[in-house]
């Protein structure tokens, strides 16, 4: 793999320079705040996965930020590969905590994820506009499913699942559009999003957060 070779992806960057993506790489501070705030928040209640998913987020904004300023493939890696693990890390959370499943049924279903995303990712690229976003289709589609069986044993959880949802499918809506809109809007939407992005990854811990709190009490 050609580790350095650039990455031209984004209708903000028009050249190989450090900061040819200024906004798309200052809004990824929105991962690091999202972040700074969950892991203040879920401090103290003994809840290590909502640590090590506050953790992960803030690798997301590592990550990003070095795509958007170096664009090349070994920085490209570092973008996807805290936003998989936060992915693996929240359904084992939602399986483990929320379906209540022991340990080994938790982790078998949530490396189901894998070969779903591969299965549906290429149904999702089949829909006019989405491009590259396909990818990340699959992930608001499982959010949905798991709220709908939710609804029954855990309402106000499936309901902020069903948010998440809702936020993701707009963030993912304004990366599609960055490219066609490019000639109207030099900067493009990408940077819409990280900031929303950002949102949704926080309040789907805070989501955790509640729902471990109303399963003490």
């Amino acid at each position: 793999m050609e580790w350095v070779r650039e990455i031209d992806g984004y209708c903000e960057r028009l050249g190989p320079q450090y900061w040819a993506e200024p906004v798309n790489a200052v809004t990824n501070a929105a991962f690091l705040i999202a972040a700074f705030i969950m892991w203040r928040r879920v401090r103290g209640q003994g809840l290590v996965l909502a640590h090590v998913l506050a953790g992960v987020l803030a690798m997301i904004g590592v990550g990003s930020y070095l795509f958007h300023t170096y664009a090349q493939v070994w920085a490209a890696m570092a973008d996807v590969i805290p936003i998989l693990l936060f992915i693996l890390v929240y359904f084992y959370a939602v399986n483990r905590d929320f379906l209540r499943l022991s340990r080994w049924p938790a982790l078998a279903l949530t490396a189901m994820f894998v070969p779903y995303a591969v299965g549906t990712a290429p149904l999702f690229g089949l829909v006019p506009g989405l491009g590259g976003s396909s990818i990340y289709a699959p992930v608001p589609l499982l959010i949905l499913i798991f709220a709908a069986g939710l609804r029954s044993r855990a309402p106000e959880t499936a309901r902020g699942m069903a948010i998440g949802a809702a936020i993701l499918i707009a963030s993912i809506t304004f990366r599609s559009l960055d490219d066609p809109i490019c000639s109207v809007l030099p900067m493009g939407t990408h940077f819409l999003w990280h900031i929303l992005n950002a949102i949704m990854l926080g309040w789907m811990i805070e989501v955790y957060r509640r729902h471990m709190i109303r399963r003490r009490g």
